[in-house]
């Protein structure tokens, strides 16, 4: 394989890896600061075995993803050189106040959360909870402010065949992150919301009746609910966004090859993308319109006319993406959400019946349905990115110049095989510990649920 190929194979494994738990930290972050929130109002001692449960595993999850998050960031220099050398002076920035401003604050007040259980009034440590979610979210942003002007470049001129900023308002105020980063905030509050809502329904349905699971059930249900609802929203408004900045994308996602008005929703398509045709397919008229346009007419453009205009542009080349990827990963993504929804909708109905459903199919699916939110983030990513081919940054510079020039195969190869290797090792001890602290559950003793049997 040839050194893009296996560069590309390389930032995919280890950016898939660190995505795993981003999400989860961000969500998580929030959740315990309510929860300790509620316990600095209340005085209930179970708020606070709340918070230390659910903290132990938010600050595990925490730990790997700063490991691989490191590991990530290395490759930069280490496969992409070139890229680092045209995008420095505009990647730099926003990274450097992400680690300066955002990981220092999450990081140090991680630390007083830590230590400060017994040292701290609840209020003051109620306080530093809130900063480290906010801390989180706000490195979460910086991320995405980087990430943003590589799908819709803004404030910046060419200098010496390097993008330069020249308007730092430009760059955070981009249209790209105005949908992105919520999209991206309330995902993880779902991914946190089903993640609470798995091991409460798995320690409910082994009788282990511990108050803070039915509390932990009860409040997670809501917060799915709504997440589930702003994260449908939000990506109707992302897809509208992408198809006038990035309208390849969502051809490549719906295998749209000739442009249509109105458009069709592929429900399935089997097509030859060396020929760029349908082989066979089943299409919901007027939907892809609507999705695009809020009305059941307007042009989509597809990818045969978007390729003849890129070449008119930028010469000659292959312009399309993988439309096989692009289009199963966005079918993943809206499945899990969709079944996300359904479920949401079903727990928040459990959690108002008062009744106890131990046995209940939610409770036998819902530990199940951790997977979801996960899955729902993944193919969302390498739609985003795959779809975004064959540029690394937006319509100036393609991926195959962004290739560190001394870089061989061999050795790309040899570390693709090493850093698997190591995430293997560090994900079974992370599961292993996972675990071990989710069957051992909450501090303290064990009170009986309301309406247990």
């Amino acid at each position: 394989m040839d050194p893009v190929t296996l560069a590309r194979l390389q930032f995919t494994i280890t950016t898939v890896y660190h995505f795993l738990f981003v999400p989860l930290t961000l969500g998580l972050s929030v959740f315990i600061a309510l929860i300790e929130t509620m316990y600095a109002r209340t005085g209930d001692e179970v708020y606070r075995r709340m918070a230390r449960f659910w903290g132990k595993l938010f600050l595990l999850n925490f730990a790997v993803g700063v490991v691989t998050g490191l590991i990530q960031e290395f490759q930069f220099g280490m496969n992409w050189a070139q890229y680092s050398t045209f995008m420095g002076d505009i990647f730099g920035a926003p990274l450097a106040i992400e680690a300066l401003l955002a990981f220092y604050l999450e990081s140090i007040f991680m630390g007083l959360w830590i230590f400060g259980w017994d040292r701290l009034s609840p209020k003051a440590h109620a306080a530093v909870a809130w900063i480290v979610a906010i801390g989180s979210n706000l490195s979460a942003f910086w991320i995405l402010v980087a990430s943003s002007f590589m799908h819709q470049p803004v404030g910046y001129q060419i200098v010496d065949g390097r993008v330069q900023m020249n308007d730092f308002w430009a760059l955070i105020t981009n249209p790209h992150l105005a949908t992105q980063f919520p999209h991206v905030v309330t995902g993880a509050w779902l991914t946190a919301a089903f993640f609470i809502l798995g091991i409460s329904a798995w320690h409910l349905r082994k009788k282990q009746q511990d108050e803070v699971f039915r509390r932990s059930f009860r409040i997670a249900a809501p917060i799915a609910l709504i997440s589930a609802l702003l994260v449908t929203f939000l990506g109707h408004i992302q897809g509208q966004h992408m198809i006038q900045c990035q309208p390849m994308k969502m051809a490549a996602a719906e295998a749209l090859w000739e442009d249509a008005d109105p458009a069709g929703l592929s429900l399935f398509t089997w097509g030859d993308e060396e020929q760029l045709k349908d082989v066979w397919a089943i299409h919901m008229p007027y939907v892809l319109s609507f999705m695009a346009h809020d009305r059941f007419d307007g042009k989509v453009k597809g990818i045969k006319n978007l390729k003849a205009d890129y070449e008119a542009r930028f010469g000659p080349g292959d312009y399309v993406p993988s439309v096989f990827t692009a289009y199963w990963s966005f079918r993943a993504m809206v499945g899990a959400g969709i079944l996300m929804l359904i479920l949401s909708i079903w727990a928040v109905a459990w959690g108002r019946t008062r009744r106890a459903l131990r046995w209940s199919l939610l409770m036998r699916a819902l530990p199940w349905a951790i997977g979801l939110p996960f899955l729902a983030n993944t193919t969302g990513w390498i739609l985003t990115e795959v779809g975004r081919q064959p540029w690394v940054v937006f319509e100036l510079l393609k991926t195959e110049d962004a290739i560190s020039p001394y870089v061989t195969s061999g050795q790309i190869l040899f570390s693709i095989i090493s850093f698997t290797l190591i995430f293997m090792l560090v994900s079974a001890a992370e599961v292993f510990l996972m675990l071990r602290f989710i069957k051992k559950g909450p501090e303290g003793e064990h009170q009986p649920a309301e309406g247990a049997s």
